[in-house]
């Protein structure tokens, strides 16, 4: 090979590698200012619409400011006198009608069921950042003990929402935590789907669950599917790593991200949770 050829070589190999570190910026710029539309994919409802749920619902606003309002709804028990209250954070795609079908396995044994849409979800307004998922989560825990002691609340987190439930659980006491595939962190959840990115340095939204975790002043127990093709099981399982001795792990075998509750295995644990206290 001449030096021609090889100095041409040399200036292809130059040129495509420039091409490609121009793609990676322009990726990975895309993927900082637009991560909330990638991570969070809302529904809104106007304000004056109404939830048509089967179950007695009470419907309560939240005004924080002037320019936030946290949207509860609240799924009541036919008893007289409810056992508790669950808080379910839920995930990251729609609003609270999404997540209503879950209340039921809550009511049915005497819980209450308040459900909570994020900002910019559902009725609930204000700009979406991590510090406001947790001013809001304080918000509905307070509201939760004007009316039960802290000793009758449950946290419950699915997907998304555990890391606001895990969260709240190592500030407040609660009956115990349960939470519904959980990630270890958002920051290890993103960097599983972007490796070649300095995910840390960009990403908005850490979410430490497995900081949280172990400062929890409760029980807690974790269901994870070993089939999720969300969240990584190996994500999730790496959170035994903070769990005290006391706090469950318990594996869905073939369960996926969305579908854990057509599991009998499931179902059993969830009731035997809600139905003996620890």
């Amino acid at each position: 090979m001449t030096i021609r050829q090889q100095v041409h070589k040399r200036r292809r190999w130059l040129r495509w590698l420039n091409i490609i570190l121009v793609i990676y910026l322009v990726v990975g710029v895309a993927l900082f200012w637009f991560q909330d539309r990638i991570l969070f994919h809302p529904e809104v409802l106007q304000p004056g619409k109404s939830y048509e749920f089967p179950e007695p619902v009470k419907e309560t606003n939240l005004p924080v400011d002037e320019g936030s309002n946290i949207n509860v709804v609240q799924f009541l028990t036919r008893d007289s006198l409810p056992k508790g209250v669950v808080l379910y954070f839920q995930g990251n795609q729609k609003n609270i009608s999404r997540y209503a079908a879950y209340a039921p396995a809550f009511t049915k044994s005497g819980y209450e069921v308040w459900m909570v849409d994020y900002p910019g979800f559902g009725k609930s307004t204000g700009t979406l950042t991590e510090q406001k998922l947790y001013e809001d989560a304080m918000q509905l825990y307070l509201l939760a003990l004007s009316k039960f002691p802290s000793n009758r609340i449950v946290l419950y987190g699915k997907s998304f929402g555990t890391g606001i439930a895990s969260w709240l659980g190592a500030k407040k006491t609660c009956e115990q935590i349960i939470l519904e595939t959980p990630y270890y962190s958002m920051t290890s959840l993103v960097q599983h789907y972007l490796p070649i990115y300095p995910v840390k340095t960009f990403l908005k939204y850490s979410l430490p669950v497995y900081k949280y975790l172990s400062l929890a002043n409760a029980p807690v127990t974790i269901f994870q599917g070993n089939a999720d093709d969300v969240i990584p099981y190996n994500n999730a399982h790496r959170l035994t790593e903070v769990m005290h001795p006391k706090d469950r792990f318990i594996t869905i075998e073939k369960g996926g991200h969305n579908n854990l509750h057509d599991f009998p295995v499931f179902r059993r644990a969830l009731d035997s949770l809600l139905n003996s206290r620890r």
